[in-house]
């Protein structure tokens, strides 16, 4: 379901109406902007390929004198049986940073233009800097407000080294100088190679606390997007065993660092630091100027932390704020159901883990207490 070609009929000071993707190019191009991956028709083949996902619609909002102001699209995802749709790091907007009117009016406008053509969703997410009443945090799903952005547009591979903090120079050198690592673009063979990788991130998430994807999403996403928006990294002992991988975005000059995973010994080892600097190298090579690491914490999201401070060896700028992602009810009544779902089955996740943990507190200390009658006994 898309709107139709003509502007939204509740339009106000400015209008929304849809656009096609040659359209949606153009305008960027035309305005100097590097338009995020997510916004592109490279992501339309992954969403496409996903259960439960399909790419809905490419929008234009325009001021009242018919000048292109934001770009959005949209995909059409579903929660818990209840569509919705995500505009993924979007509205992306031409020239100047947004002001809090403009973010309320473009809300308002897509908000109605939704209901009207397609009343079954429920909310609808995306970016936005200026805080406001009608946002909600997200269901289910991490947001992060900030992200270190590097500067890969370097006059070759020490120059760009030498833009790392001391910290991450350190890390970095200390690393390369271990010649069992070595380093990879594996791009060409993610097929064969991603089984083992795979046990790579869930090894990461276990240790950090986040639950991987199923693998076939990953394989989907290397295997939609291609090589030429999507490259696979890898750190290797000897050539042999993997230590550390990465999934980067690349669309124009700008890239992302969409995922990434370590063993314990890549850790200890600095591999992934070594990593990070050969493919922001690698990334220079392939035209790229522009380097997201995609997330750091913040006040939004503390978890992120440790994270960001590993990213911010790499840089003097540190990290930087960035739109974050909200959800906007379409449908109130029925966001509010789903947000008191989610509530109650956490509490009931967090007291079944409390009861979990008590019990084996309790085994615990009768084991112990058997433990140390028989070492008297003896």
């Amino acid at each position: 379901m898309t709107l139709p070609e003509n502007a939204s009929p509740l339009a106000s000071r400015g209008s929304m109406r849809r656009i096609d993707w040659e359209t949606f190019r153009r305008i960027a191009e035309d305005a100097a902007t590097t338009l995020p991956i997510e916004q592109t028709s490279a992501w339309d083949a992954f969403d496409a390929a996903m259960d439960g996902r399909e790419p809905w619609g490419r929008l234009v909002y325009e001021t009242a004198d018919g000048t292109p102001r934001a770009l959005i699209a949209l995909t059409r995802m579903d929660v818990r049986g209840f569509p919705y749709l995500w505009a993924r790091h979007a509205p992306v907007w031409l020239g100047a940073e947004p002001t809090a009117a403009e973010e309320a009016e473009l809300r308002e406008l897509l908000v109605e233009g939704v209901r009207f053509h397609d009343p079954a969703i429920v909310f609808v997410r995306l970016h936005f800097t200026h805080p406001d009443p009608g946002l909600r945090e997200l269901l289910q799903t991490m947001a992060y407000d900030h992200t270190v952005i590097l500067d890969v547009d370097r006059a070759d591979d020490e120059a760009f080294l030498a833009s790392f903090k001391p910290r991450g120079r350190r890390d970095v050198r200390k690393a390369l100088r271990n010649t069992e690592l070595t380093y990879h673009d594996e791009t060409d063979k993610a097929e064969e190679v991603f089984g083992e990788l795979y046990q790579i991130l869930l090894e990461t998430g276990d240790r950090d606390g986040f639950h991987a994807a199923p693998e076939e999403t990953y394989r989907t996403m290397l295997r939609t997007l291609g090589p030429d928006h999507c490259r696979l990294y890898v750190a290797r002992r000897g050539g042999g065993e993997a230590l550390a991988w990465s999934i980067d975005t690349v669309w124009g000059d700008g890239a992302g660092r969409y995922y990434a995973a370590s063993t314990a010994e890549g850790r200890r080892g600095r591999a992934a630091d070594a990593l990070l600097y050969k493919e922001g190298c690698w990334l220079r090579e392939r035209g790229v100027r522009t380097w997201d690491l995609m997330g750091a914490g913040s006040e939004r999201t503390p978890e992120l932390n440790g994270v960001g401070s590993f990213k911010g060896k790499f840089t003097p700028d540190g990290t930087v704020a960035i739109p974050g992602p909200w959800d906007v009810p379409v449908r109130p009544r029925v966001y509010g159901s789903l947000v008191s779902a989610l509530t109650f089955k956490h509490r009931v996740h967090s007291g079944t883990a409390r009861l979990r943990e008590r019990l084996g507190s309790l085994r615990g200390g009768r084991d112990g207490a058997d433990e140390a009658t028989a070492d008297g006994n003896e």
